[in-house]
């Protein structure tokens, strides 16, 4: 495969933060799975490998938003619109992963889009052989 097919697979995800070197929250990154690697690239910068056999603990969970700011702009333009938004959620979806590679110990949290998000866990699930753990409590 060529690096300029490569660069176009993977998932699109955002660091929300965890013990990768010279990363920083928010940033946006994609992620590859494979059978012996989890990788993660910045940008044009290099890879960041996982070893799939080093991978400790796979979770998930979402963060819920009440989208109160977007209903307050929306009720000045139409009460009735702004009143449906005030109740709605928006929900992110966050995806963590624990490795130990020969007692080099890590761990990241990454955001995942919500359309790939479980897609992604499978992934992860399949190649680390292990399975995700639901951090969200119960009832949620």
């Amino acid at each position: 495969m060529s690096a300029s097919a490569e660069t176009d697979i993977g998932y699109k995800v955002k660091y929300s933060g965890g013990s990768l070197p010279n990363v920083k929250a928010g940033q946006d990154l994609k992620m590859y799975v494979d059978g012996k690697n989890v990788r993660l690239r910045s940008g044009k910068a290099g890879f960041t490998n996982i070893p799939t056999a080093s991978i400790t603990e796979v979770s998930y969970g979402q963060e819920v938003h009440r989208r109160i700011g977007t209903a307050v702009g929306l009720a000045v333009v139409s009460l009735g619109i702004g009143a449906l938004v005030a109740f709605s959620k928006s929900k992110k979806h966050y995806v963590g992963l624990t490795w130990d590679d020969s007692g080099s110990k890590g761990g990241l949290v990454i955001q995942a889009d919500k359309d790939e998000y479980r897609g992604l866990i499978a992934a992860l699930e399949g190649v680390s052989g292990k399975k995700a753990v639901d951090t969200d409590p119960p009832g949620k």
